[in-house]
């Protein structure tokens, strides 16, 4: 038998990929049929939704549900799908949507709220929080609607998510997400300032062989997914720097554990080591001024700050951009008071 399947891992964006080679002894099936009986947990109707949205490509061609499967074909899947499936309780929290239509929405996430409820976080997610919202407040007021997610961004980070709110909206979405054609941008304040102020990094990330919850670069390829981050230095505060980032690829701690691996971990990254006074002076005033900074951004330094996308309806180009947190606000203009303070005191 000569199918292969290569399923995404550890990734923030939720899709799964399938490549399958059709053994030469093949008989004519249809697709739908052909796939179910070798992706495991698939109903015939998320393959139907998936060849609506042009995600089946055969030979490189997208193709119809009912299209005989021939030997020798070369058919790509990809799959929308939701984290392990736990009671979703509708909760009255407060969010921020920043968008709404019929197909998708787009929330502006604080800080501290985890996306999807999974273990120790049952409730109090903004899945539940939109499930809420979705069944008592939207136009629609389904009694059995809920979010489809497409993405997620950590606990601690904040800014834009999407959000679809129907499957084949969802579908069309991972397809954009696994195409790399939606544009996301964040900001992050990181130690040091990095030696090239354009600059990619890359290198595999997948879990730490020592540390299940810790992701690591592994630079030569041997475990984990390809992962790109492209950034930019949007201004230098001495010890620290704030820096834009473009996402090619969305795995899960992407942004933090690229910038560890170049040496400039996120300020006030506890997992990636950022929590600590990485530079600077010895000064007891200079270390009371970064603990001060510490209180102020309790969590790491990163805001998903902006997202642009084709609209899978109407097709049209669409961009959100999100202003920084307080927290970061704040934290940002103390480090621009401390670096002007020591550039007059140098002077």
């Amino acid at each position: 038998m000569s199918d292969h399947k290569e399923p995404i891992e550890e990734s923030n964006d939720l899709f799964e990929h399938y490549n399958f080679v059709v053994d030469q002894g093949q008989t004519l099936i249809r697709i739908d049929k052909f796939l179910m009986d070798r992706i495991m947990n698939v109903s015939r109707n998320k393959i139907q939704n998936a060849a609506k949205a042009d995600n089946i490509l055969v030979n490189g061609k997208p193709i119809k549900s009912n299209y005989k499967v021939r030997p020798a074909d070369v058919i790509s899947i990809v799959l929308a799908y939701p984290p392990r499936e736990v009671e979703i309780i509708p909760q009255n929290i407060a969010i921020d949507i920043v968008y709404e239509d019929d197909d998708i929405l787009l929330v502006n996430k604080e800080a501290g709220m985890v996306v999807h409820p999974g273990f120790g976080n049952y409730d109090g997610t903004l899945v539940n929080a939109l499930t809420y919202y979705l069944r008592n407040n939207s136009p629609n007021k389904l009694a059995d609607a809920h979010p489809y997610l497409v993405h997620r961004i950590d606990k601690n980070t904040t800014g834009i998510l999407l959000v679809a709110k129907n499957e084949i909206t969802q579908t069309k979405l991972a397809k954009e997400f696994f195409d790399h054609t939606i544009k996301r941008k964040y900001q992050a304040l990181v130690w040091g300032t990095p030696k090239e102020e354009v600059g990619t990094i890359t290198g595999n990330i997948g879990r730490s062989l020592k540390n299940r919850k810790v992701m690591t670069v592994f630079p030569g390829g041997e475990y984990g997914r390809e992962a790109t981050t492209h950034y930019n230095l949007i201004k230098s505060f001495g010890y620290v720097s704030l820096v834009e980032c473009q996402l090619e690829t969305g795995r899960t701690h992407q942004i933090r554990a690229h910038f560890k691996y170049i040496g400039h971990p996120l300020f006030n990254d506890e997992t990636y080591g950022g929590n600590a006074i990485l530079k600077g002076t010895t000064f007891t005033k200079y270390k009371q001024f970064v603990q001060n900074c510490f209180k102020l951004l309790p969590r790491q330094a990163l805001h998903a700050k902006y997202l642009g996308f084709k609209h899978p309806t109407t097709n049209a180009y669409i961009e959100f951009d999100s202003e920084l947190p307080t927290d970061m606000k704040t934290t940002l203009e103390r480090w621009d008071q401390y670096s002007n303070h020591k550039l007059l005191d140098a002077n």
